[in-house]
């Protein structure tokens, strides 16, 4: 355990940012779910707006530090191959 000043207050900004970035990627892939599911039920449609939402989260979690800019960008070309492979 940290016992100078400086040592405690990074224990908690580390872990403040932790949580942050945990929520920022849970919601990010609870977005490409969603979008894997509609495309599953083969409804376009859904698929479609689901996308737009999921492209959003992945790039706010890039944004904000939480995933690599490389897996933003191979996570939302996966997607949106799946969407417009659907007929």
């Amino acid at each position: 355990m940290a016992n100078m000043k400086n040592a405690k207050k990074k224990i908690k900004v580390i872990a403040k940012e932790t949580k942050n970035n945990n929520d920022y990627t849970a919601s990010m892939k609870t977005a490409c779910k969603n979008v894997e599911k509609a495309v599953a039920a083969k409804d376009k449609d859904k698929a479609a707006d689901n996308l737009k939402v999921a492209i959003k989260r992945i790039d706010k979690a890039k944004t904000v530090g939480a995933i690599k800019g490389n897996t933003a960008a191979r996570n939302k070309s996966r997607l949106t191959k799946k969407v417009n492979a659907m007929e």
